[in-house]
């Protein structure tokens, strides 16, 4: 069995969000499926997706600020500006981060560990809604 739906997340500020809850609300089909795979894919440049911790917040603060200071805002070799000074960096950070995640789904329910979550990375300050494409593949 494969399904595919394309949903949309509302503009979350610059940061790494838990959208867990909001990702299987849109998948209720799971709970019919006893092995599979949910594949995530984000449609965008500038937001990435990473699947980490999500019981202590001060991880994704840790995050965010590990990034900004490795992709730092307005580095003067960016040639690319013509978006905004946190453009550039928030294509630099997505490619490292990535637009996808694949998820093992077992007995009707995302097989994730105790502390995971799947986090929507937020790099640009306004982002935006974002667009994901859900597939998910079972039995």
């Amino acid at each position: 069995m494969w399904q595919q739906k394309e949903i949309s997340l509302s503009q979350l500020s610059r940061g790494f969000h838990i959208i867990t809850d909001q990702v299987i609300k849109q998948i209720p089909e799971i709970i019919n499926i006893s092995k599979g795979l949910l594949h995530i894919f984000i449609k965008h440049t500038s937001a990435s997706l990473t699947i980490n911790e999500s019981a202590d917040p001060t991880v994704r603060h840790d995050f965010e600020t590990y990034f900004n200071k490795t992709v730092p805002d307005n580095a003067p070799e960016y040639l690319h500006k013509s978006e905004g000074p946190d453009d550039m960096p928030a294509h630099l950070k997505s490619s490292i981060l990535g637009s996808s995640i694949s998820i093992p789904i077992l007995d009707g329910e995302l097989n994730l560990g105790t502390w995971q979550s799947i986090y929507l990375c937020e790099h640009r300050n306004y982002g935006g809604n974002r667009k994901l494409v859900l597939s998910i593949q079972g039995e």
